[in-house]
Formats: structure tokens, sequence, C-alpha cells
């Protein structure tokens, strides 16, 4: 899937951050990213957090970054008054992002792209030459 991205103005980076392809990074990512956003004022960072746990567990999960030595970067921009976040990781011939079905309520799994998709205003994915990137975008919401 790939949405269109809601982009106007330069892109800030506002983080970054390397992570080994292992289950113990989702716990980490999730941390940086609420450290970062609590930091930068942002009132809410639970639903960011969440999104970021689904695509960063995929990618440890789904993804060659899961052999070993495998990497997975982290990416947080903003854009104007989106905040686009990025999960690059080393790819796969095997799997590759499914648009979500709605989820039942008995299914084992394939709930986290079923929430990005409900939760950020836009999302998509695209290959690049090392691997795969899967990008989420939500309004920004900034204390005062």
């Amino acid at each position: 899937m790939s949405a269109a991205a809601e982009t106007t103005g330069p892109l800030g980076l506002l983080g970054q951050m390397d992570l080994p392809g292992v289950a113990e990074s989702v716990g980490q990512a999730r941390r940086y990213v609420h450290r970062l956003l609590t930091s930068l004022g942002h009132n809410e960072v639970d639903d960011i957090v969440l999104l970021v746990s689904e695509v960063v567990s995929n990618a440890v999960r789904h993804s060659d970054s899961r052999r070993p030595g495998g990497r997975v970067t982290l990416t947080l921009a903003s854009i104007g008054d989106v905040l686009h976040v990025e999960v690059t990781d080393a790819g796969s011939a095997t799997s590759s992002p499914i648009e979500p079905k709605d989820a039942a309520p008995d299914d084992a799994g394939g709930r986290g792209l079923w929430l990005v998709n409900e939760l950020a205003t836009a999302w998509g994915w695209h290959e690049v030459p090392n691997g795969r990137v899967v990008w989420f975008q939500t309004k920004r919401d900034q204390g005062s």
C-alpha cells in the first residue's frame, strides 16, 4: 500500500536510531520515541509509540533484519505540522507488508498494519536498494 504522503515544507530531522534486528529492539524503540516526543513538547505520544512498536515488531519478525547481524533504522522527522516516521529494514524476498483487513477478535496476529491504517493519517512502504522502508504520518500535537 502507498497512501499519498501529506508533506509540505522542508523536512526537519527529529531523531534517528539504529537497532539490532531482535525483539528486544521494539522496547528500545518505544522508549526512545516516548522520550524524544515528550522532550519536544508533544502532549499525546501514546498512539505514535504504539505504531512505532507495531512497525518495528514487523521489521524484526518478518524481514531479513532478523538474521544474525541484521539492523533496523528508526527515523522521525517533521514536515510542517506532520510527524513522519520511517522504519528501514533489510527487506524480504518472501514477505511484504500486506494491506490491512478488518481484524477479527479471534485473530492471533495481523493487527499491526491494521492499527497503523486506523491511527495514522497516511502510511505506505517502498523498496530501497538495501531493503524496505515502512512509513507512517500523523498530525503533530504539540503542547503550548
